[in-house]
């Protein structure tokens, strides 16, 4: 057996859409939303133990606040390891950035266990929708000719392909064709990964696995028309990523946490 057979995985933990607010008793449809990513983080340590690497993908605060992305900093000290954040609809950049720069987050490529991450921001300010700039298609592009040997998972917020919930179809990825373009050119992109939706998905193209991640508050239905809430507790996603380009990934929930959904709402 070779070295990069019999080493460890490398185990990377994505977290998103945890919606946290300036205020610690800020709730999201009935869902205090920073009790939820403890009881997630609670979850990982007591389910997988300590990861390698944390990957925060977006809606990391509902407000915008710097109340709210230091509360996330300051939840992430649970961990012994590094996180990288990219923005979500939600969030305010600036404000996003400078606080994930106090907190060593704001990288951008990482290359880590025989793995290269690639972290896009798709938000477009003062839209739902997401959107990749040129620039952020060329930091890609260049990022991926730099290591053309190297396993790759490329993450963005706004889901990149239809989903099977209507009321979505018009608030994922506007300039998906450019983005998959790109993608299809470079072999080493094993996994393309995004939140936005509060649901798990899971599915192929070309070879690359697609996945999203259940939120860390709020759940969105699966299937529905219209907007709709699951009372589906609270996830992440966990994986074990071998040098060789293999991997592992499941979902998993905390199930212990109670709350009580305001399912009646018609939107966030």
């Amino acid at each position: 057996m070779t070295s990069k057979e019999t080493a460890r995985p490398l185990r990377v933990l994505q977290l998103t859409d945890p919606h946290l607010m300036a205020s610690a008793d800020g709730a999201l449809l009935g869902v205090n939303t920073r009790d939820s990513l403890n009881a997630v983080i609670a979850e990982v340590l007591a389910s997988h133990g300590q990861p390698d690497l944390i990957l925060a993908t977006g809606d990391l605060a509902q407000d915008g606040s710097e109340e709210a992305y230091c509360a996330l900093g300051e939840s992430f000290t649970a961990f012994n390891c590094a996180s990288a954040w990219i923005a979500g609809n939600h969030d305010k950049v600036p404000s996003l950035k400078e606080v994930a720069a106090r907190y060593g987050a704001n990288r951008r490529h990482l290359v880590q266990g025989g793995w290269q991450f690639i972290l896009l921001d798709s938000s477009v300010p003062g839209k739902v929708h997401g959107e990749l700039a040129e620039s952020e298609l060329g930091f890609l592009v260049q990022m991926l000719e730099q290591n053309p040997d190297v396993p790759t998972l490329v993450t963005l917020h706004h889901h990149p392909v239809d989903i099977d919930t209507d009321w979505m179809a018009d608030i994922g990825l506007r300039n998906r064709e450019e983005f998959w373009q790109l993608i299809d050119r470079f072999p080493q992109v094993k996994i393309v990964l995004w939140g936005h939706i509060h649901q798990t998905f899971e599915q192929q193209r070309n070879g690359v696995h697609l996945l999203a991640t259940p939120s860390t508050c709020i759940q969105f239905t699966s299937g529905s028309r219209k907007f709709s809430v699951d009372d589906l507790a609270p996830g992440y996603r966990w994986f074990e990523l071998q040098a060789s380009g293999d991997f592992t990934t499941e979902v998993c929930r905390a199930r212990s946490f109670e709350f009580e959904l305001d399912q009646n709402s018609t939107g966030y």
